[in-house]
């Protein structure tokens, strides 16, 4: 890999991680309802690519259920998540998408996997096991099971990418950014309150968190991801992009004083191998697998 794009591989990684963290202190500190400031990202996503949003694809079904999958419920649920959860142990639940997206690829795609994807399926999912269950209780919070939920859904949406004609990333990213909007303002009227109230009260953090989400990761740090994905093997990418779980669980530490437990530090190290094992060896049916998850806006 070059040196310059191997600088823009880590630049991508951070603002994801930042992105984590930035959503964690909105819906936590700056208290804007979960489900509302996913609305309003997925907004201004659309409003910013609309001039991307032609030509139209022709599979509008697919594709919104793609939205529903990328944005739609992935972004509900891990902005709930967020809510309950800390951005460390969300960064490295995310990366529970990269064996979802396998099993799933083995079920509907037909792809075959060896010992050693599952070996790394197996790790990625004890490891986070080992994370999330608090062994005096053996159960799990609620904002674990969003967290989940997110994993799961993103992956869905991944497999179901197969069945569409591709379309540039900007244009993508603005049809998902318009089929999310709907479903999301609908959650957060059912079941939050004082959402207007609560963004219009907040300082200028709130409004830069916002145009950091559009501008910063769906448009710089997914766009250029697409680029890199074009140039270089995803064995290669899937493992450099594990840098996001690591940086997301410093920056947590560093900007919202969250604490690292042994059972973090050990499951998020058998999680992350296992998720590097996993992008380590190329799958046939869905290459992209390893790297999925961190595609959508």
């Amino acid at each position: 890999m070059k040196p310059a794009d191997f600088v823009l591989l880590v630049a991508i990684c951070l603002f994801w991680a930042l992105n984590l963290v930035i959503t964690r202190w909105t819906v936590t500190v700056g208290d804007v309802p979960p489900l509302f400031f996913a609305g309003i990202r997925v907004t201004l996503l659309a409003l910013v690519l609309s001039p991307f949003l032609f030509p139209a694809p022709k599979q509008i079904g697919m594709m919104i259920l793609i939205a529903m999958g990328m944005a739609g419920f992935q972004f509900g649920l891990l902005f709930l998540g967020l809510s309950t959860s800390t951005a460390g142990v969300a960064s490295v639940m995310g990366q529970l998408g990269v064996p979802f997206t396998t099993i799933l690829s083995i079920i509907f795609l037909g792809e075959k996997i060896g010992v050693y994807r599952t070996v790394g399926i197996l790790l990625a999912f004890v490891g986070v096991m080992i994370i999330v269950i608090d062994p005096g209780k053996f159960s799990l919070t609620i904002g674990i099971i969003y967290l989940i939920g997110a994993a799961v859904v993103g992956a869905i949406a991944n497999i179901l990418m197969k069945r569409i004609d591709p379309m540039p990333a900007m244009r993508l990213q603005a049809w998902i950014g318009l089929f999310s909007i709907a479903p999301l303002m609908l959650m957060s009227f059912l079941w939050e309150n004082g959402q207007a109230d609560a963004y219009v009260r907040l300082d200028w953090h709130v409004y830069l968190a916002s145009a950091f989400a559009v501008l910063g990761v769906s448009i710089f740090a997914h766009g250029s991801f697409y680029r890199l994905i074009k140039q270089y093997e995803v064995t290669l990418l899937s493992p450099l992009t594990l840098m996001t779980p690591v940086m997301g669980v410093i920056l947590g530490v560093i900007f919202l004083g969250e604490t690292v437990t042994w059972q973090m530090l050990l499951g998020g190290v058998m999680a992350l191998a296992g998720v590097g094992i996993i992008g380590m060896r190329r799958n046939r049916r869905f290459p992209e697998a390893s790297v999925g998850d961190k595609i959508g806006p």
